[in-house]
Formats: structure tokens, C-alpha cells, sequence
């Protein structure tokens, strides 16, 4: 029973989100549809080609009770309650004719409608006939249809409109018609299930029997509407002789033969399975057809309902407790952990390059030992050899774990606080608080990390120049103690602050607004890396002057160099002795390292999330919400047009017609 309430819940949110999407008009605080609003919700990316606007109208008529031109939140479930329900098109028709909503339907009424949504030149129905008296009684004894006797009726008009046009077109009762009578008769109660092949085809009835000439005969028009009518149980018999034949092609006799065995009574007769390889094969003369070939006659868009999910993917209840927390929050350490161990070990070579860098002093101020970040490369690789690139790297893969899991989880969690939860948006401001948040809370991590990779990264150029003794990461952290090993934390906050808060937005309106990322995209690697790495470039770029300042305060100076208190002194110190140009060095180094890194990072978070799901857990890094899926959309629009399906079996054109007004009394 759990379940099944966390289904019902889940659809509920996904109709208010739908809702919420749609709904353009406020009264007292309170969400309305408009006439448009309602069918840009029920009918999504719907051409109304061959089923018209102005029928999925008759919908909007049924889901607005009040009348009053606006649908409101309970009147959409409502709607989309009946939508869901198995009878769906025979309640819709029923409520169409039900003008008065008395929950029965009188002759009149009856009457009244079916010829006002009925074209004017379609062929007059006779409501004086036998067989409409045989339901609702004689002139002087009519009486109300309930739901169920008139569903009975409905199911039975069809045949008896296609009687009385039969009749219509047979002038001479003779019992034929013409081939384009033929046409007219079918496109009048069947042109909306119709392929544009049939269509196209129906004249060439008449070529199915020789010696029939160019008339086709009233059994012909039965049979041909017989198998439109049938057409789910035609499938159903295909589908089973196909899948019984090597050859995946069958026969006419093939057909009979699985129609026999699938029934204990007779389905099909030799006629209908004569008219249904007639039209399946126009264009395949061999008699053996494939499964493509039957896929001709019906219009692709009718299909079987879709099974809605109970509880769709995308909206699943979200499993709480502090146990499911704690493993949520493993969850994410360990791929945030994973990632950014891959991210940093990536990129630590440039990371090195631009640390040295940065930290190198004018002339004016001591030796300049590189000329550019190229020629530092050149001399590291030279003088330290190739492991002297990666100097640092274990004190930064055993911080990068903590330090990128918390980001990660810090942007999502205060992303999903601050999302609409009806419509899954959020704001540009929203996005940048949250991105902030996470760059503000990495910097407990951040700065021992980095006091310690900066001062292994800069020893090899001391050693190399003053012979300095070599120190390993445990005897730095010793040395500095607690205290030291926040030094410069005030800098580091000025960096990471305004970083994450670029770099997020930027990253997920790049992979949504460049990439088109959304339910029927899902971006491939190169574009994941991609809007990573472009989210990094203005990121890290604006933010070097930070990055600066906090490499000078964390390095430990040598001697005859300048010493730094604070971040405002420093920044002095640095314009007054190297201009305002030193702020950026190390500039395109930091874009080379932070860009790739973090495209890197990401990408890598995201394909773990997509490769080792949590089970019971909907994928949050992204930190989107979607409002419906495409499957979703698809079973909206499905169900919207199953619920005309009765209607339009009157006719094709069945509430396209608007009969003219009736004129004023002053005319």
C-alpha cells in the first residue's frame, strides 16, 4: 500500500508541475488556465493537421465545469483523472452530448448536437430511423439515455452512418457505389485513423475482385470498416503469424490460419483478410508481407495507451532518515572524491607551472627565474626531471576528496532549496548563492591543502637555487600547526567565493542553453568536458588576482624578499612594487589548469552517477529538476486524442463546424 500512495503522490506533483507550466493567469494568488494554456498542456506538440484545434476545443469544454473561460487546478485533475480512465472516450462523448448535466441524454439533446458539429455538407443524418428507435423509443414515447445505453448507441452509430451514406450515394439501389463515393463514405468515420498510404489508396477497392468493374459493393464498405474497427485484434493476429514464421513474412492463408487458432469463433472473413493484404500490399505484389508492410494501413500516431509509471523516474518520492542520509552523503564523498582525484591529477603539471609563477618576484624584487609559463615547464622538467611536475600531487589527491565532495554536494543541496518545486525553475541569483555557498564551505579543506601543495611546489626551485633542504608534506603540516595551516584562509575565500559562484550557473546554463541538455538529449563526453571546461575560463581568469594574493601569503619567503600581512597589505605591496599586471601572472596557466580540471571533474561526477546510480535515489548532481519527460508528454498527448476517438468516429470533422447565428431581431 506504501507504494502505491508514493505513486499516487508522484503523479499528483507531476499534474501540478504540468499545471504550473502552463498556467498564465492569477486570481486572488491562484493559478488558471486559458483555453490555450489547457491544450498547450493536454495536446504537446500536437500539429492539429488531422485532428484540428478547434476538437481538442471539446475538451476544454468538458474539463471547464465553472464555465467561466478558466480551468482551475482541481478542474485539470479532474480532467486528467478521466483521461486515465479506460473509458475515457465514451465518458468524454457522453459529457460532450450531456449538455444540461443531468447524466442523461435526451432525443433532443441528442439531436441538437450531433448536428450542430456535423459539417454542412456532410450527408444528413435521418434520426426518424428504425434503428434510433429501436434505442430511444418513437416520437411519442422518447425516452433518456443512461451512460451505459448510450454508449451502446455511440458503438453502433458508426455502422449505421455508414448505412445511411451507403444509401445516400446508391441512387439506384443497385448495391454498388462509386470508388470516390467509397472514399468520401470512409474519410467521413474513419479518416483521422487512416494512414496517408490508405488514403491516398482507397479508390483501388474496386481492382480487389475481377469482373467487379469500377463499382465496390455494400459488403466491400463493411468489410473495409470491419477492419478498421478490428484493427488492434488485426495487429494482434499479425503480429503472432509473424513471429511463427522463419521468414518474418506471411501469406493471406497464413493470416486465416493464426485468425483460427487465436479464436475459438471465426474473426475475420475472407473478405476483410482479402481487403487487408489489398491495401498492406499496393506495393508489394509477391502475397507474402512483413510486419512494414501491415504498418501502412493505420495513421502511426494511434497507438495503445501507454502504461503511465506508478511512480515516474523522474519524480520519484525522495527516501528521508537520517540512516539514508549518511549513505547519501557516502555516496557522494566517494564519487566527488573519485573525480576530483582524476580532475587534479590531470591537470597538476599546469597547476605546478602557474603556482611557480605566481610566486616569482620582479627583478627590482629578486631573480627572475622564468620568462613565461612555458620556459618554467621547460626548466622543471629539466632541473627536477619528470616526477618534479607532480610535486605536491599526494597532499592534493588526499584533500581533493573532501574538498570536491563538499562543493558538490554544498551547490546541489542549496540549488534544491532554492528550485520551484512546481516547475522545477530556478533563478539566475539562486544559482550564484548556491555556487557561492559551495566555494565558501570548500575553504576549510582548501586551505591546508594548498599551503602545503604551494610550499612542496616552491621548495624545488629552492633547493635547486639556495640549497634548502627538502621537507615532506607531514613535516610542513608539524611546523605550521593548526593556525598556520589557515594562513591566508581570508584569501583563499576571496578566490573560491566568487569562482563557484561563476562557474556553476555558467556550467549548467551551458550545458542547457549551448548543449540543449533535457530529457531527449542526453550530452555526450565531449560536451560535458566542453561545458566544463568553458564554464572554468572566466571563472579561474577573474578570480587570479585572488589566487595571487593567496600564493604570496601562503609561501614562505625567502630571504630578501618582501613579507605580506594580510590580504589588503599584500595587494599594496604587490601594485607598488610589480604593477597591476602581476595580479594576473600566472593568468593563462591558472585557465589551462582550472578549466580542464574541472571539465574533467565534472564530467567524470556525472558519468560515475550515470554508471553506479544509488538505488532508490534520483541522480541530483545536476541539480535540475525536470518538469515532464518525453515519455510523459507522449502518454499526455496519447491520451488526449484516445479521449476525441468516439467523437471523431462520427465524423472526422466532428466539432470543427460551427453553425451560423441565428439573426437578430432587429435584422
Amino acid at each position: 500500500m506504501a507504494s502505491l500512495t508514493e505513486g499516487n503522490i508522484a503523479i499528483s506533483d507531476m499534474y501540478r508541475q504540468l499545471f504550473q507550466k502552463h498556467a498564465s493567469v492569477t486570481k486572488d494568488e491562484d493559478k488558471f488556465m486559458t483555453k490555450d494554456d489547457f491544450l498547450a498542456a493536454v495536446a504537446p506538440g500536437e500539429d492539429f493537421k488531422k485532428i484540428q484545434r478547434e476538437q481538442f476545443g471539446l475538451l476544454y469544454k468538458v474539463a471547464n465545469k465553472s464555465a467561466k473561460g478558466l480551468i482551475s487546478f482541481n478542474d485539470f485533475v479532474i480532467f486528467q483523472n478521466l483521461l486515465s480512465k479506460p473509458d475515457a472516450e465514451y465518458e468524454i462523448a457522453f459529457r460532450v452530448f450531456d449538455v444540461k448535466g443531468t447524466g442523461k441524454i435526451t432525443f433532443d439533446q441528442f439531436k441538437s448536437v450531433l448536428s450542430s458539429n456535423l459539417p454542412g455538407d456532410a450527408v444528413p443524418f435521418d434520426f426518424d430511423c428504425d434503428w434510433l428507435k429501436l434505442y430511444i423509443g418513437n416520437k411519442e414515447g422518447h425516452h433518456e439515455l443512461t451512460y451505459e445505453e448510450f454508449t451502446q448507441l455511440l458503438k453502433g452509430l458508426q455502422g449505421e452512418r455508414l448505412r445511411q451514406e451507403f444509401k445516400h450515394y446508391d441512387k439506384n439501389q443497385s448495391g454498388y457505389i462509386e470508388p470516390e463515393d467509397f472514399k468520401r463514405i470512409i474519410l467521413d468515420i474513419a479518416k483521422h485513423k487512416l494512414s496517408d498510404h490508405v488514403i491516398d489508396h482507397l479508390p483501388t477497392l474496386c481492382n480487389l475482385y475481377a469482373g467487379s468493374g469500377t463499382n465496390i459493393s455494400f459488403s466491400n464498405v463493411v468489410a473495409f470498416h470491419n477492419v478498421i474497427r478490428n484493427i488492434d485484434m488485426v495487429e494482434l493476429v499479425i503480429r503472432r503469424a509473424i513471429e511463427n514464421n522463419p521468414e518474418k513474412t506471411i501469406t493471406k492463408a497464413d493470416f486465416l490460419m493464426q485468425a483460427a487458432q487465436t479464436s475459438r469463433y471465426t474473426l475475420f472473413t475472407p473478405m476483410e483478410a482479402d481487403i487487408i493484404f489489398h491495401f498492406a500490399g499496393v506495393d508489394n505484389a509477391s502475397g507474402r508481407l512483413s510486419l512494414d508492410d501491415f504498418g501502412k494501413i493505420l495513421d502511426p500516431r494511434w497507438r495503445a495507451p501507454a502504461q503511465l509509471p506508478e511512480v515516474p523516474h523522474d519524480i520519484a518520492p525522495k527516501k528521508t532518515g537520517f540512516l539514508w542520509s549518511v549513505v547519501e552523503n557516502m555516496y557522494a564523498f566517494t564519487l566527488g572524491s573519485i573525480a576530483g582525484a582524476v580532475g587534479a591529477t590531470a591537470v597538476y603539471p599546469i597547476d605546478l607551472v602557474k603556482t611557480r609563477m605566481q610566486n616569482q618576484r620582479s627583478k627590482v624584487v629578486g631573480e627572475l627565474l622564468y620568462k613565461n609559463s612555458l620556459d618554467c615547464f621547460k626548466k622543471v622538467l629539466k632541473n627536477e626531471g619528470f616526477l618534479g611536475l607532480y610535486r605536491g600531487l599526494g597532499p592534493q589527491l588526499v584533500g581533493v576528496a573532501p574538498e570536491k565532495a563538499i562543493k558538490l554536494t554544498v551547490n546541489d543541496f542549496v540549488r534544491g532549496k532554492f528550485i520551484n518545486k512546481e516547475t522545477g525553475e530556478i533563478k539566475f541569483w539562486q544559482e550564484m548563492v548556491g555556487g557561492a555557498a559551495a566555494g565558501g564551505s570548500q575553504v576549510i579543506f582548501t586551505n591546508p591543502l594548498e599551503i602545503v601543495k604551494i610550499r612542496l611546489q616552491i621548495q624545488g626551485e629552492q633547493a635547486k637555487n639556495t640549497g634548502v633542504p627538502r621537507r615532506s608534506a607531514i613535516w610542513i603540516v608539524k611546523n605550521l600547526g593548526i593556525v598556520g595551516l589557515y594562513k591566508g584562509v581570508s584569501a583563499c575565500l576571496l578566490r573560491d567565493v566568487p569562482f563557484s559562484a561563476i562557474y556553476f550557473p555558467a556550467y549548467a546554463h551551458l550545458k542547457k542553453d549551448l548543449f540543449k541538455e533535457g530529457p531527449d538529449h542526453k550530452l555526450a563526453i565531449s560536451e560535458l568536458l566542453m561545458a566544463g571546461a568553458i564554464a572554468g575560463m572566466p571563472a579561474a581568469y577573474f578570480t587570479t588576482p585572488a589566487d595571487v594574493i593567496k600564493t604570496r601569503l601562503q609561501v614562505e619567503a625567502r630571504k630578501g624578499q618582501t613579507t605580506y600581512n594580510g590580504i589588503t597589505d599584500a595587494a599594496r605591496k604587490i601594485w607598488h612594487e610589480e604593477g597591476f599586471r602581476a595580479f594576473f601572472k600566472g593568468g593563462p596557466a591558472r585557465i589551462f589548469r582550472s578549466s580542464p580540471q574541472f571539465g574533467v571533474t565534472l564530467t567524470v561526477y556525472e558519468l560515475l552517477h550515470q554508471a553506479f546510480p544509488l538505488p532508490g535515489s534520483t541522480p541530483k548532481h545536476s541539480g535540475q529538476v525536470k518538469q515532464e519527460t518525453e515519455e510523459m508528454k507522449d502518454i499526455g498527448a496519447l491520451r488526449s486524442r484516445n479521449g476525441l476517438k468516439m467523437l471523431l468516429d462520427l465524423d472526422y470533422r466532428f466539432g470543427v463546424y460551427q453553425p451560423p447565428a441565428a439573426p437578430s431581431k432587429a435584422a
